[in-house]
């Protein structure tokens, strides 16, 4: 399930589709939400990775540097 602060921020208004036994078995949500869930959950990725690199001191690689190595290994 999600984290309820990603839905709060995604301002989500789930619908649960239950079995005869009232247990949820699937979630509904309209597209807008899914897209609103799926930005909030890239921006929390991009935010542990940098606190992830933050907290292992990595060295900053100039991005002329990293556009170059890619180049490089995109040519045959």
């Amino acid at each position: 399930m999600f984290p309820r602060d990603v839905l709060a921020v995604a301002a989500v208004n789930p619908r649960f589709l239950v079995d005869a036994r009232q247990t949820p078995i699937d979630v509904v949500v309209t597209i807008e939400e899914w897209r609103s869930i799926v930005e909030e959950l890239e921006e929390l990725e991009d935010i542990r990775a940098y606190d992830a690199a933050v907290a292992e001191k990595q060295k900053s690689t100039p991005l002329e540097r990293v556009a170059a190595e890619i180049r490089e290994r995109r040519e045959p």
